[in-house]
């Protein structure tokens, strides 16, 4: 594995453990998921429960991430779903395009009561709206540019928030803002459509790990089925999973 931010014995899966998400669960989703995790990145939107003071079980989804304390302890930071985005303060043509999932230039208020410009963008896994300063994005950007051989005219249309695919070498790759990634900016080999798709939190219909299984419904929404309740669909998906990889080697 590639160095990361966070070792997996730093995890604090006692935390997690609080909110429903055991460490059999986290250690069986995808290694790139896991990787992306331990990187200090969002993870995929996923089920937890907790129970309040009078004994109710409360069920919701989140993202989190790892954040490292002062101290260098290591602790949880949860993004919820939001049941409804509220969009009211853009105007209707920005409203358009964070629906559209495109980035935008507004102002934000920072917790000092400052306003600064700063990139907007909906998080569609939570219905959140994440922002960064736009001095942030536009230094990655200007590296981006660099590396890419971008015109002016080309940074022009990232800064307002539309992907774009360049050709070198016969190989096509697209870049674009995408606040969900540490930099703010996300370059996929392929074209808009491959970018599209690995913005969003695909992880398969189903993905085995060693304890269980994680499963996508039709709404896109993730579970967790331990191994003693595979139901004989999970069962049939493994056993076909299994042959496929015999036959490789």
């Amino acid at each position: 594995m590639k160095s990361q931010q966070f070792h997996p014995s730093e995890i604090p899966y006692g935390t997690l453990a609080k909110f429903g998400l055991t460490q059999d669960m986290i250690e069986d989703l995808p290694q790139t998921v896991l990787e992306n995790i331990l990187d200090g990145r969002r993870s995929p939107v996923l089920p937890i429960q907790m129970t309040d003071d009078d004994g109710n079980v409360i069920k919701a989804r989140t993202r989190f991430a790892l954040v490292r304390l002062d101290g260098n302890e290591v602790e949880v930071m949860f993004y919820p779903q939001l049941a409804k985005c509220n969009l009211d303060r853009f105007t209707p043509e920005e409203q358009k395009a964070l629906l559209a999932n495109q980035a935008i230039i507004a102002t934000a208020t920072m917790p000092d009561g400052k306003t600064i410009p700063a990139f907007h963008q909906l998080d569609p896994g939570t219905n959140q709206i994440l922002y960064v300063p736009t001095p942030v994005i536009g230094r990655n950007l200007e590296i981006v540019a660099k590396t890419m051989n971008l015109t002016a005219a080309e940074v022009t249309c990232l800064q307002k928030g539309k992907p774009l695919s360049t050709i070198e070498d016969d190989d096509m790759h697209t870049v674009g803002i995408n606040l969900n990634e540490k930099t703010g900016v996300s370059i996929v080999s392929g074209d808009v459509k491959q970018w599209k798709d690995a913005q969003r939190d695909f992880i398969g219909k189903y993905s085995f790990g060693l304890n269980g299984c994680w499963v996508t419904d039709d709404d896109g929404n993730l579970d967790y089925i331990p191994e003693d309740s595979y139901t004989e669909e999970i069962w049939e998906e493994l056993r076909r999973k299994n042959g496929q990889m015999a036959l490789k080697h």
